[in-house]
């Protein structure tokens, strides 16, 4: 049988009962050692017994896996945004990349800034959360296609290693399910009730 959840949390240690909280009652000046002594986190004032670290390896487990995706995302628009910006304020120095074009073509300029407007709304689409799925995918492959004309024009270099491991990110972005589904996952099971016949 399992214990009753505790409604409110204890400013007692593990494995120390009522005989504890007794002498702390008793002896005010044991409470403000004990209190200063209890690890709280940085940057965040708990009123005392408040905090209660993670208890196991699968609380803190299921605290990342709760936080992964918008952190996976906003990682995402922040490149996206890095290359949009700069490709908007400098297209000069990547017109280089834009295959078929010579590098001083006019054709190349143009390329490059709807490339930088590309990024940057599908950047801000990440870092918003406005449909992140799908701005995923697009950024998938968009990324497919720049690794893919990287390799084919200049050969595997660090370039396409690094955009190769950011379409892995837009993939793992992409591939998470939505929150309807997180939902609808995390609610438990009801038990069927008696069936009129």
């Amino acid at each position: 049988m399992r214990p009753a959840p505790r409604s409110t949390l204890s400013p007692l240690r593990p494995g120390q009962g009522p005989a504890r909280s007794r002498a702390v009652a008793a002896h005010p000046s044991r409470s403000r050692l004990w209190a200063r002594s209890t690890p709280r986190p940085a940057g965040r004032a708990y009123p005392r017994g408040q905090y209660r670290a993670p208890r196991s390896v699968r609380e803190v487990a299921a605290l990342a896996q709760a936080g992964a995706p918008v952190v996976a995302r906003a990682l995402l628009g922040l490149v996206l945004a890095w290359f949009g910006y700069h490709e908007l304020v400098s297209p000069r120095l990547w017109t280089g990349y834009v295959p078929f074009f010579p590098a001083t073509s006019t054709a190349s300029v143009v390329l490059v800034l709807a490339h930088g407007w590309a990024l940057l709304v599908l950047a801000a689409a990440l870092v918003a959360g406005a449909a992140p799925r799908l701005a995923a995918s697009v950024t998938a492959v968009l990324l497919a296609e720049i690794v893919v004309s990287l390799t084919v024009s200049h050969g595997l270099s660090d370039l396409v290693l690094r955009d190769v491991g950011v379409l892995g990110l837009a993939v793992s972005v992409a591939s998470h399910p939505g929150r309807a589904r997180l939902r609808a996952a995390s609610q438990p099971e009801r038990p069927e009730g008696p069936r009129a016949g």
